[in-house]
């Protein structure tokens, strides 16, 4: 029987086939353009709803800081609301994997080279937030994901390569 992984994310959870994982897999997109990482007690409230309702479920995926770079909170920023979130996800009672996201890349929205970096500075501190929290953590920051002009969302190449890349790391999470 496949595993049931509910994904929570941004517009590249949402944007990426679910079919590239096969039938080991049974995926529940919570993808959504433009998600931060839920901060406030009414959107906490509204996603850990969404997750109850495709229960039972055997783990969490989380992939979440992106935009919160983008709308101008600095990586210390984004970890310490992952910190506060990841809490309030604990209480669904399964596995969790945080997965740092892949670097942004130069674009038409990403024109600095300071937003760059900070995308490359999530993935150490969600390191060791994952360890913290007792949470497993993937690092996609170093998968040379292939994205379109914007600097920020996946090609079609680039979900595929995630999607290939992800699947082992879902292996030895969730079986």
């Amino acid at each position: 029987m496949a595993k049931r992984i509910i994904c929570i994310g941004d517009s590249n959870t949402y944007g990426y086939d679910p079919a590239a994982f096969g039938s080991a897999w049974d995926i529940q997109n919570l993808g959504e353009n433009g998600r931060e990482i839920p901060s406030s007690s009414f959107a906490v409230r509204v996603l850990l709803s969404q997750i109850r309702s495709r229960l039972p479920a055997d783990g969490l995926c989380l992939m979440l800081g992106t935009n919160d770079l983008l709308c101008g909170a600095s990586p210390a920023e984004a970890a310490e609301r992952m910190r506060i979130f990841i809490s309030d996800l604990l209480v669904c009672g399964l596995p969790l994997l945080l997965v740092a996201p892949p670097l942004m890349q130069s674009g038409t929205w990403v024109e600095s080279d300071a937003l760059i970096r900070s995308s490359g500075q999530l993935a150490p501190l969600y390191r060791d937030l994952a360890a913290l929290c007792g949470v497993s953590f993937c690092d996609a920051s170093g998968w040379d994901i292939p994205v379109v002009f914007d600097g920020v969302h996946f090609s079609e190449q680039g979900h595929r390569r995630f999607a290939e890349q992800l699947e082992p790391v879902f292996a030895q999470t969730f079986l």
